[in-house]
């Protein structure tokens, strides 16, 4: 009896606590590997840590097949540590799911572990990639996190996991894909200040960084040898040139002084199917955007 009671305050507890705006952004990123919001958003995920504010990354599969010569489970073992250690370096949780990697389905199964990461984390602000994509596990955890953009606040799907009292913003990445549509800037984040965090952060993956995604991209033999001159490659290679649109959403969000001082951004586009945030909600919700 006294179990029964206890499980009801805090299902009691929960409850109240996503009936309350938070007081702070709560952010979760959800990417198909262990890495993908770390290339995507990673700087943004280090200045909301830096100050104070909750961040949670997913990956929706394990990664055990991403390596020319490695994988299975030693690999999903060996990602999933590159994945905490880079964690701990953003200054944020990191979940891996049991999916295999290369084989994501957008099932309702899958879904559902989407939709209760969502309620779990009782979010603010869910980021994910597009639709549209040369990887199918990155176009179907576009789809996964799109089908959950309602559902995380219908009580009778996952009734196991209270469901959100308000709908989130729903974010993506940035891409580079034209068709059917390009992605569109709408929030530009400066992470100049936390690039070579960003970087550091992005060495933990080194089954990724330095090894399969050169071996894949055939530019392997350009890695350095040395670890120092290895940072410095990394740091080049994962710096994205900033294109007139997106100087332009600088230019909106940080004033055109402050926006022509911008070395690196991450850039989001609004997903018509969360909350649509007025541009009082985006300066609340991203709190580092400072004219």
């Amino acid at each position: 009896m006294k179990q029964l009671i206890f499980i009801f305050i805090i299902l009691c507890f929960i409850t109240q606590l996503n009936a309350q705006p938070n007081a702070s952004p709560r952010i979760i990123m959800i990417g198909a590997h262990p890495d993908d919001c770390d290339i995507d958003g990673g700087g943004t995920a280090a200045l909301y840590a830096s100050l104070g504010y909750a961040v949670k990354f997913v990956s929706v599969t394990n990664g055990d097949a991403g390596h020319q010569s490695e994988g299975g489970g030693a690999l999903a073992k060996r990602r999933i540590a590159e994945a905490h250690e880079a964690g701990k370096r953003f200054g944020v949780t990191y979940d891996v799911l049991d999916n295999h990697d290369g084989e994501l389905l957008p099932t309702l199964d899958v879904r559902l572990q989407v939709i209760r990461k969502i309620r779990e984390w009782n979010a603010d602000i869910v980021m994910a990639p597009r639709p549209n994509d040369y990887h199918p596990d990155h176009r179907y955890t576009g789809v996964l996190v799109q089908d959950a953009a309602f559902m995380v606040t219908v009580p009778n799907v996952a009734p196991d996991t209270p469901p959100l009292k308000k709908n989130p913003v729903f974010l993506y990445f940035q891409d580079f894909f034209q068709r059917p549509n390009p992605f569109r800037p709408d929030i530009a984040i400066d992470v100049t200040s936390v690039f070579d965090q960003k970087i550091d952060a992005l060495e933990a993956h080194q089954s990724q960084v330095y090894e399969w995604l050169p071996w894949i991209g055939g530019y392997a033999d350009q890695v350095p040898k040395d670890p120092a001159e290895r940072k410095k490659w990394l740091a080049t290679n994962r710096a994205i040139v900033i294109t007139p649109e997106v100087r332009k959403s600088l230019e909106r969000w940080y004033g055109k002084e402050k926006a022509a001082q911008v070395k690196h951004a991450e850039v989001f586009e609004i997903c018509e199917y969360g909350k649509q945030p007025s541009e009082e909600d985006i300066r609340k919700l991203f709190p580092m955007i400072k004219k």
